[in-house]
């Protein structure tokens, strides 16, 4: 199938104090929310002058990616547009039909699937393309890479940098903390054929970097960043919690976190581990260091280019590198990972 363009998809975020509260606003539309949540998010983006570090770490990856399709003689122009804050997805779209794009292959800054970290992104892109119209070019999401080498390792070379700065005699005492974005337990479960492999994904990766990094630790998967309301079930435990009971079962002195639910350090990363968390661990004295993300890491950026070329060469299936053991798929059908119910 013939391509003529990769469009770069993201989160997006606020790059001034008075985007905050109106892109908070546009990310939570219809998901009940409560006001004070809200508010208290916002005070998070205001200890950063009101920037997110993601839309800056969109352009580093998107200038890298462009990089290394010409070093690679890859000739298709790459996009970008966020879900939720300026370049809009529709925006972008529309450029693409003004510069002659007639079918393009989507890269989801997510790894995973699910319906906020997979469905939506796939609903988001339909919705742009039905703002520009008829004309609009057809956009194809590429598979999730949650597995991928040029993922898992460097989370895996991050956990080992991370390890490194404790001093050798805590590492009797030291733990793996994996953690990703929690979600609701109802979005956990979706429906469809695919439904229900976020945390069976995770819980892999946590697997194939504890593997690679630090085979005789033991290591936990918890959650963060948690937005509903109170009522509402989302996984757990919770990551300050957690530090909580590691500090008082009385076995662990130090912590690596390690954030394998996300692709770079944007502010769920620098807020909810770096100042939330690590302010848990000191309270209860934990030695504690967060390891880093892939960012703009070459394997990552070169699997983008692996990606795109299993879509695109007519053998490009049978090169597909994986190292993980959990089912894998190109396509996800329109009824995978709907939720029972809409998302609270």
């Amino acid at each position: 199938m013939a391509y003529d363009a990769v469009v770069l998809v993201s989160f997006g975020g606020p790059e001034r104090p008075e985007d905050v509260m109106p892109f908070l606003q546009n990310v939570t539309r219809g998901r009940g929310v409560p006001p004070e949540r809200l508010a208290e998010v916002a005070e998070h983006y205001q200890h950063f002058g009101g920037v997110s570090p993601i839309n800056q770490q969109s352009r580093d990856l998107l200038a890298a990616i462009r990089a290394d399709f010409a070093a690679h003689g890859l000739d298709l122009p790459v996009y970008w547009g966020n879900r939720n804050w300026h370049p809009m997805l529709a925006d972008t779209v529309t450029q693409m039909r003004d510069d002659g794009v007639t079918r393009a292959l989507a890269f989801v800054t997510s790894a995973f699937g699910g319906y906020s970290s997979c469905r939506q992104y796939q609903d988001d892109i339909a919705a742009a393309r039905a703002a520009v119209g008829p004309d609009a070019p057809l956009i194809d999401k590429l598979r999730q890479f949650w597995d991928h080498p040029g993922f898992v390792e460097p989370h895996a070379d991050a956990v080992r940098s991370a390890l490194a700065q404790l001093a050798p005699a805590t590492r009797a005492g030291t733990r793996l903390v994996f953690t990703a974005h929690s979600v609701p337990t109802s979005m956990a479960a979706n429906a469809g054929p695919h439904g229900g492999r976020y945390e069976a994904q995770l819980h892999e990766v946590a697997r194939l970097v504890h593997a690679a990094a630090a085979p005789d630790l033991p290591w936990d998967l918890v959650w963060q960043s948690r937005s509903g309301p109170p009522q509402v079930p989302w996984l757990e435990p919770d990551v300050n919690d957690h530090l909580a009971a590691l500090a008082a079962a009385g076995d662990t002195t130090a912590v690596v976190v390690s954030p394998i639910g996300f692709v770079s350090d944007h502010l769920e990363v620098v807020w909810d581990l770096d100042t939330e968390a690590r302010q848990t661990a000191k309270q209860h004295g934990l030695d504690f260091v967060r390891a880093g993300t892939p960012g703009i890491d070459p394997r990552f950026v070169a699997m983008v280019r692996e990606l795109v070329l299993e879509r695109i060469e007519p053998d490009g299936i049978t090169r597909r590198r994986r190292l993980g053991e959990l089912p894998m798929w190109d396509t996800c059908p329109t009824v995978c990972c709907v939720p029972t119910r809409r998302p609270s």
